[in-house]
Parts: C-alpha cells; structure tokens; sequence
C-alpha cells in the first residue's frame, strides 16, 4: 500500500522514454509504474503520456486496446501529463495529423506537429514556467510540437521563441520539451502535486 503524500502515477508504456520518466517521477516522490493495458491504468492515480511518435503511440493504443480507456480516465478527470509526443496525444486537435492519427484529448488546444524541425534541429533551452520556482527549466526540444492556440479554458504556463510550450487545463498538464531527460525534476514535481491535490 502507498503512503497517502506518495501518489501511484502510472507512464504509458506503448513506445517512448520511460524509464526516464518513471526515474523522474520516483525523485518527486511518486510510486511510478509502466501502464500498458487497461487494468493496470485502473489502479493509478495519475499517468504520465511520455514523448515518442504520436503517430506509433496512437495505433498502438488502439491496439492494445487502451484509447477508449484513455479517453474516459481524462475525461473524468484523472491528473494527465504529456511531453512533446504526449503533448500531441492529449490535443483535442492536430493541425497537420498524419493519415488515421487520433488524439486522447482532454486540452482545448490545437498543435502543430514537428513545428521546431526535424531530429538533426533538436537543442535545449531555458523555459520560464509559471507555476514551478527556481528559476528556468531546462527543456530538451526533439522534434517538438509547439501550441498554436488555445481555447478560453487552457492556461498557457510557457512560451519559448513566442510559441506556447505548455498548457494547463484543470487535471491536464502538457510540455512540448522532454524534462525527463535533464535531470531537473521540477515538472514531475509540480505533477506529483497536481495528482496529490486530485486525490
């Protein structure tokens, strides 16, 4: 049995870097966990939607069936974090989507796929995000989506060269950069909290 402060937060593990993200989310006190079928999403709190290829983790999804049980989790509420590929997955709309893609959904905003270029254009860079204290983070872009806009209800936490780079909208968390792969666990931090305030 998890102790009540250390929330059970699962990483979807379809396609993507996981272990980074469980590593991640064990150093912001977490009880972190590979989900990758319908029952072992019933028993977390919360799920971490890691970066990847949003085009794999969609037709992967439905395959394992696991789309529709996404779907109604975020919809009822439960605490959700995408990071770049993530981002896109929890979209309720894709501006350029590749033939069948589909989204989980649950962020009025509207995203373009690999809009800071391809792999050989990926780098780093400081991101002010509202909500997290000390300082920038470091953010890992990797053919990252950025947000081209946003519907009344979504926050905007961060912009980056004038694009939106991560949003907020109730229980849902998103982040066009890879904070797991710097070593700075303040994102995770900051979503351990999201998931502990739900429960």
């Amino acid at each position: 049995m998890t102790a009540p402060g250390n929330p059970v937060i699962g990483v979807l593990a379809l396609q993507g870097d996981v272990r980074e993200h469980l590593t991640a989310l064990a150093a912001a006190d977490a009880a972190a966990r590979p989900v990758r079928r319908p029952e072992e999403l019933a028993g977390v709190d919360g799920l971490v939607i890691p970066g990847g290829e949003s085009t794999t983790m969609s037709k992967l999804a439905h395959l394992f069936g696991m789309m529709e049980p996404l779907r109604e989790r975020v919809r009822s509420g439960m605490p959700v974090y995408g990071t770049c590929a993530g981002l896109i997955m929890l979209a309720d709309k894709i501006l350029d989507p590749r033939s069948g893609q589909e989204t989980i959904g649950g962020i009025d905003m509207i995203v373009r796929r690999n809009a800071f270029g391809r792999q050989n254009e990926s780098f780093e860079a400081a991101v002010e995000v509202a909500g997290v204290e000390g300082g920038p983070v470091e953010g890992v872009f990797i053919r990252a989506p950025w947000v081209e806009s946003v519907g009344a209800r979504t926050e905007v936490l961060a912009e980056y060269n004038g694009h939106v780079v991560a949003v907020r909208q109730g229980s849902a968390l998103a982040t066009s950069f890879h904070p797991e792969l710097t070593g700075d666990h303040r994102m995770h931090g900051l979503f351990a909290d999201m998931v502990r305030d739900a429960r």
